[in-house]
């Protein structure tokens, strides 16, 4: 079975393959930097890096772009507003953003392209002047004053993306009242300067451009027509999708996009979550109570197309899910000979194990590569990777021969990189923690003179940190509680 994927534009899943053989070309809606990056942005590129993860572990070569909207209402509004120019405030939400996904392991794009670097681009073609001067040739846009629209109703196949016909589209849609407009569905592809906001020059008079055909033109110019995949979050359906579907195929006469991918959105008391409403959590702020992976677990522990209902309580169970996983590693290795570093567990060096059990391990990576294959369906590759989990802890407790917990743990491991997921086993190790080291050794010393009550007194206090004591042939040791 091949990798099969919701496409927005048909309605159904159907099996995926590339334009052009063994590459995939997608581009993904990136952020508008005015504010710091939440859970609602980190649903949807950990849903992406996943897809990419995933067509990558299936062999495909993925050229990967994602644009970076640097120049917006929103953008010029809270520059004003904090006192500092547009492109300063950019930059700097630019650099949060590189933060806060390195740390929920995103893989980075081949390609972030400015919004602002594509107006006039000769090195990258078609640039948004190209554009819309093409579109005002074929008839498809309007100039009015020195603003310039696209008409809705000289592209037939507007509202095939949202399936809605313009009736429907223009009673759900929050459109500005422009009386100049011929439709009021029609959508600025360049937009006059007013006092005090950056212009570019343009053969209609200073301006910028509108914010649908920043994306088609950086899009075009870096993966050409058409692309495999488009994605985003499902409320960017529309306008915007619908919009640079429509700009796109009537500049360029070709269909514009083969896969169009939207994910659900990340809600509280099922309501979004969204700067707007200002019910949201910025991932800075996550990060001071969660490890970013138990970020990336909680997220992709639900289907990408489902909303997902954030609440303390799911962070707290994706925070136990991966103990039990870190600990199951940890106690693995512990039961290894010395020799038997991380180092050779990530290694593809073959490893001599019964064919029983080799047959069990590719048994468990064909379901889990099945579920992904089957549009990223998460909860049940993850409940494959939880089953290996489980025999790994069998393993361990039967004392199992060195090359049986190592084969295991690579497949652990081959299934965290899929998903994105950082088995870092220090995690759980105590290092630099003073304090807990020396309760361990108080208490050793309790448990040599005999005193059990003090002994038993100090393994609770360690238990108060988060910690429990497990007594070993080798000596005590420290495991982060579950």
């Amino acid at each position: 079975m091949g990798l099969a994927l919701y496409n927005s534009l048909s309605k159904t899943v159907s099996s995926f393959t590339p334009f052009r053989p063994a590459t995939v070309a997608m581009y993904v809606c990136g952020i508008t930097p005015y504010d710091a990056c939440h859970l609602g942005h980190a649903r949807s590129y950990v849903v992406f890096d996943l897809l990419r993860r995933v067509l990558t572990y299936g062999g495909y070569h993925v050229r990967h772009v994602q644009n970076f909207t640097d120049v917006d209402d929103k953008i010029i509004q809270r520059a004003r507003e904090t006192h500092q120019s547009p492109k300063e405030l950019a930059q700097r939400y630019i650099a949060d953003y590189f933060t806060q996904f390195d740390r929920l392991n995103v893989l980075r794009a081949d390609a972030y392209p400015l919004a602002t670097q594509h107006i006039n681009d000769p090195d990258h073609r078609p640039n948004i002047l190209e554009m819309i001067q093409g579109l005002l040739e074929k008839g498809v846009a309007y100039r009015v004053d020195g603003d310039v629209y696209f008409a809705i109703g000289r592209f037939a196949g507007y509202g095939r993306l949202s399936h809605r016909c313009t009736e429907e589209l223009l009673a759900g849609a929050r459109v500005e009242v422009d009386p100049r407009k011929r439709d009021p569905l029609d959508f600025a592809l360049w937009k006059a300067s007013q006092p005090g906001e950056p212009a570019w020059d343009s053969p209609w008079g200073p301006g910028r451009p509108g914010w649908h055909i920043e994306c088609s033109a950086m899009s075009m110019a870096y993966l050409g027509v058409p692309i495999d995949i488009h994605g985003g979050g499902q409320d960017l359906l529309f306008p915007h999708h619908e919009n640079e579907l429509a700009q796109s195929e009537a500049f360029s006469g070709q269909p514009f996009v083969r896969w169009w991918i939207h994910n659900g959105f990340v809600t509280i008391n099922r309501e979004k979550m969204s700067k707007s409403l200002g019910n949201f959590f910025t991932l800075q702020e996550i990060f001071t109570r969660y490890w970013p992976e138990v970020v990336r677990l909680f997220l992709v522990s639900h289907h990408y197309r489902a909303p997902i209902d954030f609440s303390p309580e799911a962070l707290d169970q994706a925070k136990r899910a991966l103990l039990a996983i870190l600990n199951a590693v940890i106690d693995a290795q512990a039961a290894l000979p010395s020799h038997e570093t991380l180092d050779v567990i990530q290694t593809s060096e073959p490893m001599k194990i019964p064919q029983e059990l080799e047959r069990e391990l590719e048994f468990h990576e064909a379901n889990f590569k099945a579920a992904l294959e089957d549009d990223l369906n998460t909860p049940i590759a993850l409940a494959e990777w939880h089953r290996v989990v489980h025999r790994l802890n069998q393993l361990t407790r039967t004392k199992a021969s060195p090359a049986c917990l190592v084969a295991t743990i690579r497949l652990l491991y081959r299934m965290a990189d899929v998903l994105g997921i950082r088995l870092d086993a220090t995690r759980l190790q105590p290092q630099g923690q003073d304090h807990l080291q020396e309760l361990l050794v108080q208490r050793e010393a309790a448990r040599q003179r005999k005193d059990w009550a003090a002994a038993d007194a100090i393994r609770l206090k360690i238990q108060a940190l988060g910690f429990v004591v497990e007594d070993t042939p080798a000596g005590p040791r420290l495991k982060q509680r579950t």
